[in-house]
């Protein structure tokens, strides 16, 4: 584990993404090819010109203009290649890459998974996972077509003119070494500031577009609004310190070309007084340069690519190196049939982080029976998320026994509402969910004639993008999809938070009463005014909470 730490995260994940170097080796190859046909287009046009001026007969010029047309047609068409080949590569390795991060987790530690904000897991699993795959397209292709093309136009140059070669040379290894290593500068401290504002502006997004309503009834949206400019400020800010540095780094490209170019002049003009240079080879050599740097140009761009590729990398590995399996962990909970119809029963437990020193719930003795139901009830800060986790087997106990007698379902406070069909986010639960079974999960909680209502029934699209739902609609959702899960135990946390009290008691009574469907409800809430529906009440009271 200490040495997979040890190592550049980037090249770890890019092993994950499981890249055909042959291919990305074929796409460098196509892109040298597009930008040398520029290269060649703009010497052969520069020579045509010069020689065109000299009034020739026509026939000595038809190579030249063809071969400026091939040129023209190649460049398009080769970079079109060029774009259809390496894409293939980046988008098929993130395919790649989100294949193992889903796997890694769903078989790692849950801990790991439950300890991050939706938003944070949701960049590092989307945004993080991209900028991995975009090294390949915006980092690898474009180097090693600099080099290459660098390397044709030093020597086309040079042929002619060896001085003049030689200075476009040191040019282009000062434009292809300096800038890069200005913009990675930038990038670093921009990189550093802008991870963490990125999170939180993902994290605070999702809370107000998937919780507006409820929010603006609680009164916390103008908080949360603040949250997300508070965000974007910090991206701003972040951004606007490496402007500076960015920018010089543009610069050096400018002049570079520039003193090229008159290098070229300075060079070439005494070599064609002397007769060592003809003026059409003049023009070749001057105005070969601007096609020249073309090349390295992208090259500041694939720096800054690599750098946040390999902030995203180290993120994504973080999270798997958290997730992989502790040897020297205790063994999870197994599930094992009961013979007095129990479905969960604690002993003495003691839940926590394995981060934090103390415990956040200790010392607690509860049975739930099988068909019956559990509300927990509390503070904030009573531990009462971090016992759900551990009833349902995300968490392990850090102290006491658990005995778990049937599998459970987890469903989150935040649990995302995905921008598809109300079938398809039923069927994240379950992929093989039937219409018919759908209606009556959401007939179960209440939502049997909103869905009669919906426009395209269950295949209308909700979440950001679709059909607004309320707050209760949404919680109610999420609840269906818990129950087609067919999990025995339904372990579910804050389902009424931000509603309206006859809103919230509605929807506890909802859940409690889904017990009826033969199902275990463990459930925790803030409010108390339907808590006579429950079988049993649980309060985490400062006797269970830590000390402060």
């Amino acid at each position: 584990m200490t040495a997979r730490r040890r190592e550049d995260p980037l090249r770890r994940a890019v092993r994950l993404l499981d890249v055909p170097w042959r291919r990305v080796a074929g796409a460098v190859t196509l892109g040298a090819l597009a930008l040398g046909c520029a290269v060649g287009l703009a010497a052969v046009a520069a020579w045509l010109i010069a020689r065109a001026s000299q009034q020739p007969p026509v026939l000595v010029l038809s190579v030249a203009a063809v071969t400026v047309r091939a040129f023209g047609v190649g460049r398009g068409t080769l970079r079109y290649a060029e774009r259809l080949v390496s894409h293939d590569v980046a988008l098929r390795g993130v395919v790649s890459l989100r294949t193992t991060l889903y796997a890694r987790l769903a078989a790692g530690r849950s801990e790991a998974v439950a300890a991050l904000r939706e938003g944070d897991l949701l960049a590092r699993t989307g945004a993080d996972a991209d900028a991995v795959g975009d090294v390949v397209v915006r980092a690898f292709v474009p180097a090693g077509v600099a080099a290459a093309v660098s390397l044709l136009a030093v020597a086309i140059v040079g042929v002619l003119l060896p001085e003049a070669g030689a200075a476009l040379l040191v040019l282009l290894l000062v434009v292809g070494v300096g800038a890069p290593w200005l913009a990675d500068r930038a990038a670093r401290e921009t990189e550093r500031r802008s991870v963490r504002a990125r999170a939180d502006m993902t994290a605070a997004t999702l809370d107000v577009l998937g919780d507006a309503g409820p929010l603006a009834v609680s009164g916390a949206l103008d908080a949360r609004l603040d949250d997300l400019r508070r965000a974007d400020r910090e991206l701003v800010a972040a951004t606007d310190v490496g402007a500076r540095t960015s920018a010089t780094s543009e610069a050096i490209q400018t002049a570079a070309t520039g003193v090229a170019v008159v290098a070229a002049l300075l060079l070439g003009v005494p070599a064609v007084a002397s007769g060592r240079l003809s003026p059409e080879d003049l023009a070749v050599v001057v105005l070969t340069p601007l096609a020249a740097f073309e090349g390295v140009g992208a090259l500041p761009a694939a720096a800054v690519q690599l750098r946040r590729s390999r902030a995203a990398a180290a993120r994504i590995m973080a999270l798997l190196d958290d997730a992989a399996p502790d040897p020297s962990a205790p063994a999870p909970v197994a599930v094992t049939p009961s013979d007095d119809g129990t479905a969960l029963a604690a002993h003495d437990l003691a839940c926590g982080w394995p981060s934090r020193p103390a415990p956040a719930v200790a010392g607690l003795d509860v049975t739930v029976p099988a068909g019956g139901s559990l509300a927990v009830v509390g503070p904030s800060g009573a531990g009462k998320t971090t016992l759900l986790l551990t009833l349902a087997g995300l968490l392990a106990p850090v102290g006491g026994r658990l005995e778990r007698h049937a599998e459970a379902s987890w469903t989150a406070e935040d649990a995302h509402l995905f921008d598809t069909t109300v079938l398809e986010n039923l069927r994240v639960a379950r992929g093989g969910v039937t219409e018919d079974e759908a209606r009556d999960a959401l007939a179960a909680v209440g939502l049997g004639p909103w869905a009669a209502s919906l426009p395209d029934g269950l295949d209308t699209v909700v979440g950001p993008g679709g059909d607004a739902v309320s707050g209760g609609e949404r919680r109610r959702l999420l609840v269906a999809r818990a129950l087609v899960s067919r999990a025995p135990v339904l372990v579910i946390d804050e389902p009424a938070e931000h509603l309206d009290p006859e809103g919230a008691d509605a929807v506890v009574r909802m859940v409690l009463g889904l017990t009826a469907h033969g199902r275990t409800v463990v459930m925790a809430t803030h409010h108390r005014g339907a808590l006579d529906a429950a079988d049993a009440v649980l309060s985490l009271d400062d006797a269970h909470a830590p000390a402060a």
